[in-house]
């Protein structure tokens, strides 16, 4: 995935550059886990910024990892 620094993405084509649904990437930006942009007034359009997708990319790849190591060793 390559993401242009400087360019804002709406929620459908984070979904699509992560290969995940849409309600995941939603779910992420109500938990604060990915950051984003409302856009207008009344319900507005969500749009995700180049760097924080990068930083979400990030995190679930820590957290991915913690979670594998902290699994017990099977005898």
């Amino acid at each position: 995935m390559q993401v242009d620094g400087t360019r804002m993405y709406r929620v459908k084509a984070v979904a699509e550059m992560l290969d995940v649904s849409v309600a995941t990437i939603y779910r992420a930006i109500e938990s604060g886990a990915l950051r984003a942009l409302k856009i207008g007034t009344g319900k507005g359009a969500l749009r995700v910024e180049a760097d924080a997708i990068t930083e979400y990319k990030k995190s679930c790849q820590q957290a991915a990892l913690a979670s594998t190591t902290a699994l017990p060793e099977v005898a």
